[in-house]
């Protein structure tokens, strides 16, 4: 699994850098969300899952 966050709707709330730390890091000087690995390791796809779900605005993008 892959995932990125379109910058067009991200509203930078880090919400998904709450659900899932070890896939999303939060940018302080922008104040966005970050995809900080290039593949979902499969023991955190299912936060990964959730963490686009709560986004509200759906800036995440889960690539299967």
């Amino acid at each position: 699994m892959k995932v990125q966050i379109d910058y067009d709707l991200c509203m930078g709330d880090g919400n998904c850098n709450k659900v899932c730390p070890e896939v999303f890091a939060y940018d302080d000087d922008q104040l966005i969300g970050r995809v900080i690995v290039d593949e979902v390791p499969p023991e955190l796809e299912d936060r990964v899952r959730r963490a686009a779900e709560e986004c509200a605005p759906g800036a995440i993008v889960i690539k299967e």
